[in-house]
């Protein structure tokens, strides 16, 4: 009798195996799309796309088991983002994730059925990605961290690093920021409160930029807040450089400009909002539709400040900055 239960428990113990093994390779492997206006050689885009994966991983979604994911680097070139975007839509992804407005424009204009959730997108409603924050109706959501009201505070960080401050630029991309004009009048209005003339510094490219910050290193107390756009970012290391060559104090966006040297920064965390875009992704793969998930604004806001950047200014860090700073760069 021992021997007879001994090989009916073994025999169910292989059953179950084969059935779990079996299950496991019939698994459907689900396909990803990513579009990001990064250039593949970016660290801060390599860090997002590796948080999107490790947070996806925590899900369950396996590359290899149950996860195949498609990437296309644009390097913030418009051209390349059309052509990867027919890339994309031709390998039939069950879900597309893309970063930039010009990267979700473009995607869109390639699929009105394909689930989208894009990240680092400023007006989602002005743009026409979506008909409402709450309820995105179409085949788009995601999350907009950069709200408006930065407009305004940028200009607020710049004053209170440089209290002398008497003209403002606002530097963005019209090609790629054509949502600039939700941050116009905030800045405006901020710049109108400390008193300093406020003015908007349209570039086309790193001549035209060069040209307005060396412009207004010869104007007394003068400073720059740059707009998060797909020519700016990208662009970072150059545009750092060209305001410390000419000692204009600026405001920037995201941290990864103040770890390159740029004087200081206020926005979202990047990299955290690529792994809330991967809690989208799971549950439209699970079946959710974007129309039923509301577009989600920033959870925090991050203030970087760059003590040496500001010595070679021949800037104090004023003691108020400094206690609120979530990082100082020395």
């Amino acid at each position: 009798m021992r021997r007879r239960e001994f090989t009916r428990l073994l025999g169910g113990a292989a059953v179950a195996w084969s059935v779990a093994a079996h299950a496991q390779q019939s698994e459907r492997v689900r396909r990803i799309g990513i579009l990001t206006f990064s250039a593949e050689s970016d660290p801060e885009g390599q860090s997002s796309v590796a948080a999107f994966r490790e947070e996806l991983g925590k899900l369950g979604w396996i590359e290899g088991r149950n996860l195949e994911i498609n990437i296309r680097w644009a390097a913030a070139d418009l051209e390349s983002m059309k052509r990867f975007a027919k890339e994309l839509v031709a390998i039939e992804p069950d879900f597309i994730l893309t970063s930039s407005t010009p990267a979700t424009a473009t995607m869109l204009q390639a699929t009105r059925t394909i689930p989208i959730v894009f990240v680092i997108v400023a007006d989602p409603v002005g743009s026409g990605f979506v008909a409402s924050l709450p309820r995105p109706g179409g085949n788009a959501t995601g999350f907009s961290p950069l709200v408006r009201s930065l407009g305004g505070k940028w200009v607020e960080l710049l004053k209170e690093m440089v209290p002398r401050l008497a003209r403002v630029v606002l530097l963005f991309n019209p090609p790629t920021a054509t949502f600039i004009e939700g941050f116009v009048g905030p800045f405006k209005s901020a710049a109108a409160a400390i008193g300093a003339e406020a003015i908007i510094g349209p570039v086309n490219d790193m001549p035209d930029l060069e040209s307005l910050i060396a412009t207004e290193a010869r104007e007394a107390n003068s400073g720059l807040v740059v707009i998060p756009d797909a020519f700016t970012i990208p662009h970072r290391a150059e545009i750092i450089a060209v305001a410390a060559r000419h000692r204009v104090p600026a405001v920037y966006w995201s941290r990864s400009f103040t770890e390159l040297g740029g004087l200081i920064s206020y926005g979202p965390y990047i990299v955290d909002e690529y792994r809330r875009a991967a809690a989208y992704a799971d549950r439209i793969l699970k079946g959710a539709k974007p129309s039923e998930l509301p577009v989600q604004a920033p959870v925090k806001f991050e203030l970087v400040v760059n003590r040496k950047t500001a010595g070679s200014l021949g800037l104090d860090v004023p003691p108020s900055l400094l206690a609120a700073a979530d990082e100082v760069i020395d």
